[in-house]
């Protein structure tokens, strides 16, 4: 099986070999034109300080891009803090965000520090922001325009410098026309807006994704990796994956335990995977109505194959090129040339 785990090394003889530093970016998996789209940006902003809005369904990674955007900052060695807005309730989310002073209420018999306070200098990240009621969107917008606060219970203000990383699954351009969302902290917050795209946009990255689980699973397990049969995987890469990434690596980890060492067929997937089981088609092309261009779809055999034979071979070229009866040099253009 072919390695495509981050912190793996390459075959001994087969040093050339870069899969790994291709298809992850900053521990965020993928090589689609989407998710390269990401990539771009993600570097592109990151050293900016402006306030970014990652806009995403849920499990797509809005934490991983935002960590990615904190990692590639000059604030990287600064502390980066987490907060998911909607599963803290209401009247405790506000504490947690800008701490409180002992006696603000029953229970509060020491002062606390807030997720603010404690990110200062660095970042902070607040997850499913659609979910803050309006008083505390009201606090927070005190906060991105004039960088101070105060705890709950007390009276004096608080300054504090933090990059402010938001996201949410919601639409809040939506949320604003009902006035469920206030538009003067919807207008502050989407400075420099990145939309993730649904795993369903990028099918090509799901055997990437799929190698990469199995890889660090295994890893961290201890255990065995199963190989992923042909028919398995392309019923995989046809599944909607209403969630996403996440769902993603909770199947491939029940897939890994259950079949360690062993191969993982379309019979071993859950029931709602059957009807998207196809008769496999090493290319993955198939011919719509509208006709289909035969130089790429040649090109995308050819690479379909070529994969497929550094897969057996645990990416080693020599007998790859064996399998594939073409001389070494050949089989190392070709993957240069494919941009495997």
């Amino acid at each position: 099986m072919l390695n495509l785990a981050v912190d793996n090394q390459n075959s001994v003889d087969d040093q050339d070999f870069q899969t790994p530093a291709r298809v992850s970016h900053h521990g965020i998996v993928g090589e689609s034109s989407e998710i390269k789209t990401v990539f771009r940006l993600v570097e592109k902003v990151a050293d900016s300080g402006s306030t970014i809005m990652i806009n995403g369904e849920t499990g797509t990674g809005k934490g991983l891009v935002a960590r990615a955007i904190h990692n590639l900052s000059n604030r990287c060695d600064k502390p980066f803090v987490t907060i998911n807005c909607g599963a803290i309730p209401e009247n405790l989310l506000e504490s947690e965000l800008f701490g409180h002073v002992k006696g603000a209420f029953t229970g509060a018999t020491n002062s606390k520090t807030g997720k603010f306070e404690a990110a200062k200098g660095g970042t902070i990240f607040l997850d499913e922001i659609g979910d803050m009621s309006p008083d505390l969107q009201v606090k927070l917008l005190r906060v991105l325009e004039e960088g101070e606060f105060e705890p709950v219970g007390g009276c004096r203000t608080h300054r504090t410098d933090v990059r402010v990383i938001a996201a949410t699954h919601r639409d809040l351009e939506k949320a604003v026309t009902e006035g469920k969302f206030r538009q003067d902290l919807f207008f502050r917050l989407y400075v420099i807006p990145i939309k993730l795209p649904a795993l369903k946009k990028r099918r090509e990255d799901v055997p990437l994704l799929i190698h990469h689980f199995i890889n660090m699973i295994c890893k961290d397990k201890g255990i065995q990796s199963p190989q992923v049969e042909d028919g398995a995987m392309a019923a995989m890469m046809d599944f909607s994956w209403p969630g996403n990434v996440r769902e993603l690596k909770n199947i491939v980890e029940r897939l890994v335990v259950l079949n360690e060492g062993g191969t993982v067929t379309i019979g071993d997937l859950p029931d709602r995977f059957q009807d998207c089981a196809r008769q496999f088609n090493p290319s993955g092309i198939q011919i719509s109505s509208d006709g289909i261009c035969l130089n790429s779809a040649v090109t995308e055999f050819e690479k379909s194959l070529i994969i497929q034979s550094l897969e057996k071979t645990n990416g080693i070229k020599n007998r790859a090129a064996k399998l594939l009866h073409l001389n070494r040099t050949t089989l190392v253009e070709k993957i240069k040339r494919h941009k495997i």
